[in-house]
């Protein structure tokens, strides 16, 4: 009898790790190109490629194409969200060190639980809030508004983090809908239509390196959210969220190796009072679930 997916929380791990790994690498490739290119130029190629590599894997594992959607509309709302917040952090990537772009995407989570309250009606506890109240506390720590250390563009990463939070609740209200695979799928279409349509008054015609790049950043991230699938498959989310705050780490050596940026002290103290934060309502909640045999 073979083993259940969920069975196997070291692949999942292993997994995970990949999938983080490849989003840093994609967000490295959208550095560079902004570069060069526009951003809203940048991000249709993120999109377009995603597509591509996204619909060429459904087909290579016999799925119908398009996948039909139960909830049109939200896939649609939700996938423009998604949009919104990769313009967001991509303009923000042209001013602001890499690691400390992912530090304040790490707020991201701690929205969710402060929307899951409100819009899921979700029971959040002493614990959520507390943990809400550290991770958002370490980001100002990171930002410090007001003292002119950081760049205003800063601001744009807060705000991708909250429309990403939104996105993810509607990814939760999806997922009695329709399954993971149609999701992804449907999680690039409104945005590649969006911006295919937008693109044509910005465009700059890409060197055959910049095309190279474009292919590659689309390439990263469509592997990246498959490998995260595989991963919430095969291990639980509160075992898998833990080692969501590596990125820093693959987003500090690259920034480092990539760019010659290298976060001060109190930005990195800043991330860590967020990573803690995020870290203490996964703990609360481990704790509280019950053992499993």
């Amino acid at each position: 009898m073979t083993a259940k997916p969920a069975d196997r929380p070291a692949l999942g791990i292993v997994l995970m790790l990949g999938a983080l790994l490849l989003f840093v690498m994609m967000d490295s490739a959208i550095k560079t190109s902004v570069q060069s290119l526009p951003v809203l130029q940048v991000l249709w190629a993120r999109f377009l490629f995603h597509m591509i590599v996204v619909a060429a894997a459904l087909a290579a594992a016999g799925r119908r194409l398009p996948p039909r959607t139960g909830a049109p509309k939200l896939q649609i709302v939700r996938s423009l969200c998604l949009a919104v917040a990769n313009l967001l952090f991509t303009a923000a990537l042209v001013h602001v060190p890499l690691a400390e772009c992912v530090a304040i995407g790490f707020a991201s989570p701690l929205i969710v639980t402060l929307l899951a309250a409100r819009v899921l009606k979700e029971k959040v506890g002493w614990q959520r809030w507390t943990g809400i109240v550290v991770g958002f506390a370490g980001v100002m720590v990171i930002i410090r508004p007001g003292a002119g250390v950081t760049h205003p563009a800063a601001f744009l990463v807060l705000g991708t983090a909250l429309v990403f939070a939104i996105y993810s609740v509607l990814t939760r209200r999806l997922a009695g809908v329709d399954d993971a695979f149609t999701t992804i799928f449907h999680t690039g279409v409104a945005a590649t239509v969006l911006t295919t349509f937008i693109v044509p008054f910005v465009w700059v015609w890409p060197t055959f390196e910049e095309w190279a790049l474009l292919a590659v950043l689309g390439l990263l991230g469509g592997i990246g959210h498959f490998l995260l699938i595989l991963a919430y498959q095969r291990a639980q989310a509160s075992v898998l969220a833990p080692f969501t705050y590596t990125q820093i780490i693959w987003a500090t050596l690259a920034g480092y190796l990539l760019f010659g940026e290298m976060p001060d002290q109190v930005a990195l103290a800043g991330a860590l009072i967020v990573a803690a934060g995020g870290l203490f309502v996964i703990w609360t909640e481990t704790r509280a679930q019950p053992k499993r045999p």
